[in-house]
């Protein structure tokens, strides 16, 4: 024979036991946003920053290069961004390093970059 009420609680117990892993998958899935997001950025500063080298002028090529791919980079991603352009050929070429934060943009960084690159043939001036 049962005796009812028991088990009463068992669910708030349950739930407390749970909490940490619960809490653990969320960081860990913000975190994964971050990354992608960071890749994302990267990306995204490269194509510009390309596109503005391919219609400068050759002299004013690099400064316009690396204006262009921290424009629109937020705040916390554009303090430890590099960007590099290079030309040779014809082809102008742009590669972006943002660091990845840790939980909040801003804060720590891990301490590898995430690269962009992007290319495109320079535009014929006349």
């Amino acid at each position: 024979m049962r005796r009812p009420g028991r088990d009463a609680g068992q669910v708030s117990v349950e739930f407390l036991g749970m909490t940490p892993l619960i809490l653990i998958t969320l960081v860990v899935v913000w975190q994964c946003v971050l990354v992608g997001y960071t890749f994302t950025l990267a990306g995204n500063a490269a194509d510009e920053a390309v596109r503005a080298g391919t219609a400068a002028s050759p002299g004013e090529r690099q400064g316009a290069c690396r204006q262009a791919g921290l424009r629109n980079l937020p705040g916390a991603w554009r303090g430890d961004a590099a960007v590099d352009c290079t030309t040779g050929g014809g082809y102008v070429r742009a590669e972006v390093g943002l660091k990845v934060p840790v939980l909040f943009p801003g804060a720590l960084a891990f301490p590898f970059t995430v690269r962009g690159h992007a290319g495109a043939v320079e535009e014929a001036r006349d």
